[in-house]
C-alpha cells in the first residue's frame, strides 16, 4: 500500500471529473489543504491536513470501489510527504505549467458531426484563430487550435475545457499542446489556415461523419427569425466566416443604401468609392451629393451586404479624413445623371466566387492582396504600381495554382486603404488587377 502520507495520489481521473467532485469523495474524512489536477495524465493529488486523515481515506476506499460520475477512480498514498507550489515529480496543474497558444482539443460523446466551422465558432470569440487541423485518433475526434497569442488560448482553455459544444454531448476536453507552429497545407473540411485563405482545396472524400439535423442549441450562435430564404443566405454567409456572422451583423438587415459622410472632396470620386464598398458586396449605385459633396449614398445589393459595409468602415481612414457610414433613409439610390450605375458593372466582386468574397472580408488591414496579374510581372513592378501611396514595409510575390498573385505590407492601414481605393481594377496588360485587405499579420 505504499508509506503513509498526507498526500493521496488519485487515479483514472477522467475530465469530466472536476475539482469540486474529487473534494466530495475525501471531506468526509478530514479537512483538504491542498489539490493539485493533473489534466494530462487524468490524475490528481491531494494533501489532507493530517496524516490520520489520509489514513482513514485510504483504509474506506480499500474496501468500497469510489466511483465519480461513473468512472471508477482509484486511491493510493503518494510518495511525498507535502504538495509544494511547483509540485514537479507528477507534473503541475496544466493551467498553471507552460500555457501555449496552440489547444489539444478532444471531443468527447460526440453524437453530432463537429467541423472547422462549429470548433472556429465556439474558440473565436476568446481571441484571433489562426488556424485548426482536426484528425481522428483511438482518443476520438480531436482537434489542434492555433491562436495569434498565448492569453487567448489561456482564456479559451479556462472558459471552455469540460464544456459541452451541445446540450449534453460534444464535451471539450483541452489540453495545451506542446507544438510550435501548425503546419497547414490546405484549406479544406479537415485543416484551414485563417490568416492564409489562398491556400489550395485538396480534393478529399466526403466526411465520414453521418449526417445531423443542426441542433438549435449551440452556444453563441443564434438563428436569425426570418423567412427561410434570408436564413439559408444568412447561413452561407457565416459558413464563409467560420461557422457564425461577425460581431454586430444580425444577417436579417433589410436597409441596402447607405450614406458615407465626411469625404475628402478633393480626392474622392465614384469609382474609387466602388473600389473600397465592393469589398463588401455587388454595388448598385453610387451617388455624390452635389449640395453636400462630402456625403454619398451608396446602394449594395442586399441589407446583409450593406451590414458588413457598416460593420468593417464605420470609422475607417479615407485620404486623411474618418468616415461616418450608416444606413440612408432612402431605400435605393434613384436613377438619374449625377448616380453612377454598376449593376451590371464586371469589376463587381461577389458575381462569382461568392462565399469566397465573403471570406474576404474584414476591416481595412495594413496588408494587401493584389491577384489577377500577369504572369510575368516582378515585384519591382508591383512595387512600382502601388508604392507611391505610402512606405511598403514588406512584400511578395508568389503563385498559386499557376496564378501570380502579390502581397504587400504597408506601414500604415490608411497607407494600405488609399493603395486598394485608389489601384483596385486598374489595367495591367489589359487586365484588371484586383486588391483586397488581407488578413496575414506579416509576410
Amino acid at each position: 500500500m505504499g508509506e503513509p502520507s498526507k498526500v493521496i495520489h488519485i487515479r483514472n481521473v477522467g475530465h469530466e471529473i472536476s475539482e469540486s467532485e474529487l473534494l466530495q469523495v475525501v471531506q468526509p474524512f478530514g479537512t483538504v489543504a491542498k489539490l493539485v489536477m493533473l489534466r494530462a495524465k487524468n490524475q490528481a493529488l491531494v494533501q489532507m491536513e493530517d496524516l490520520a486523515s489520509a489514513v482513514n481515506v485510504i483504509q474506506y476506499y480499500n474496501t468500497i470501489q469510489p466511483s465519480v460520475r461513473g468512472r471508477n477512480i482509484y486511491l493510493q498514498f503518494s510518495s511525498h510527504q507535502e504538495l509544494t507550489t511547483d509540485q514537479s515529480s507528477h507534473g503541475r496543474n496544466p493551467d498553471q505549467e507552460e500555457p501555449n497558444r496552440i489547444l489539444l482539443v478532444t471531443i468527447h460523446h460526440m453524437l453530432y458531426p463537429i467541423t472547422i466551422e462549429v470548433l472556429h465558432q465556439v474558440f473565436s470569440p476568446y481571441g484571433f484563430v489562426e488556424k485548426i487541423v482536426t484528425f481522428q485518433k483511438s482518443a476520438g475526434f480531436q482537434a489542434l487550435i492555433q491562436y495569434q497569442s498565448r492569453p487567448s488560448a489561456i482564456q479559451a482553455y479556462g472558459a471552455l475545457h469540460g464544456r459541452n459544444i451541445y446540450d449534453g454531448c460534444c464535451q471539450l476536453d483541452i489540453q495545451y499542446s506542446n507544438l510550435s507552429e501548425l503546419q497547414v497545407h490546405y484549406n479544406n473540411d479537415r485543416s484551414r489556415d485563417f490568416t492564409n485563405p489562398s491556400l489550395p482545396t485538396e480534393q478529399r472524400p466526403r466526411s465520414s461523419q453521418p449526417s445531423y439535423n443542426d441542433p438549435s442549441s449551440l452556444f453563441g450562435f443564434q438563428q436569425p427569425g426570418d423567412p427561410y430564404a434570408q436564413m439559408s443566405k444568412a447561413a452561407m454567409i457565416a459558413s464563409a466566416f467560420g461557422g457564425t456572422l461577425p460581431p454586430g451583423v444580425s444577417g436579417i438587415n433589410d436597409r441596402c443604401t447607405l450614406v458615407v459622410s465626411n469625404l475628402n472632396t478633393e480626392k474622392i470620386d465614384e469609382d474609387k468609392l466602388f473600389n473600397l464598398f465592393s469589398m463588401y458586396g455587388n454595388i448598385v449605385r453610387i451617388k455624390i451629393l452635389k449640395n453636400k459633396p462630402d456625403h454619398a449614398l451608396i446602394q449594395m445589393a442586399d441589407g446583409l451586404q450593406a451590414e458588413l459595409a457598416v460593420q468593417y468602415l464605420k470609422g475607417a481612414i479615407l485620404f486623411g479624413n474618418k468616415l461616418e457610414v450608416n444606413y440612408s433613409k432612402y431605400p435605393t439610390v434613384t436613377p438619374d445623371p449625377d448616380a453612377h450605375d454598376y449593376s451590371t458593372s464586371h469589376l463587381n466582386r461577389f458575381n462569382s466566387n461568392v462565399v469566397k468574397n465573403y471570406r474576404h472580408c474584414c476591416a481595412p488591414t495594413k496588408m494587401i492582396h493584389i491577384s489577377a496579374l500577369p504572369q510575368d510581372i516582378t515585384e519591382d513592378a508591383i512595387l512600382s504600381l502601388v508604392g507611391e501611396h505610402g512606405t511598403i514595409v514588406n512584400s511578395r510575390l508568389f503563385e498559386t495554382n499557376g496564378k501570380t498573385q502579390a502581397l504587400v505590407l504597408f506601414e500604415s492601414v490608411e497607407e494600405a486603404t488609399e493603395a486598394l481605393v485608389e489601384k483596385h481594377a486598374s489595367k495591367l496588360d489589359r487586365t484588371n488587377i484586383r486588391i483586397s485587405f488581407s488578413q496575414m499579420q506579416n509576410i
